[in-house]
């Protein structure tokens, strides 16, 4: 598996594939982004968090070059602190590994590339799959905020997440 900057002309597909339904349009960006995905807003929502943020867009590739993921990284350079953020998954490789093996890869670039001496994310807490994933890459739970989101008629809470080097 490779990470390599995201493309909008040749990811921008499978985005709108993987980011399906409400659901899980609201656990990947908790509505930050109108449902559902287009081009134009997903472009202008990443040159806004590119510019407040510092955030770079990442896809993950098979050897082969298949995109299998994508996700959002920032360092703030005045703490050394990473930011991994709007991660999401080829719903068809979910629960096999990929996830995993792409966030190892994004923890790997933050630490040895960009310097990051901590990573930090925040996923909802009803979000157990994608939990027990960063678990598994070594992300410890920090902090939960009780009832910080209304998905329909449900509450969810929000878990910070951080790993270090």
């Amino acid at each position: 598996m490779r990470i390599r900057p995201y493309i909008e002309s040749r990811d921008y597909e499978y985005i709108e594939k993987w980011v399906d339904n409400e659901k899980i349009h609201a656990l990947w960006c908790a509505n930050l982004i109108p449902y559902p995905v287009t081009k134009e807003n997903l472009h202008a929502f990443l040159e806004k968090t590119a510019i407040e943020w510092t955030d770079s867009a990442y896809v993950a590739t098979e050897t082969n070059g298949k995109v299998i993921g994508f996700f959002c990284y920032s360092i703030n350079v005045n703490d050394d602190t990473g930011f991994i953020k709007f991660v999401v998954v080829d719903n068809n490789l979910r629960r096999k590994g990929y996830g995993k093996a792409m966030i190892k890869l994004a923890l790997k670039y933050a630490f040895e590339i960009t310097g990051a001496k901590l990573v930090q994310l925040n996923v909802f807490d009803e979000n157990t799959a994608a939990k027990y994933c960063y678990e598994k890459v070594g992300f410890i739970e920090e902090s939960i905020t009780q009832n910080v989101f209304t998905y329909k008629n449900e509450l969810w809470s929000r878990c910070h997440m951080v790993a270090t080097k």
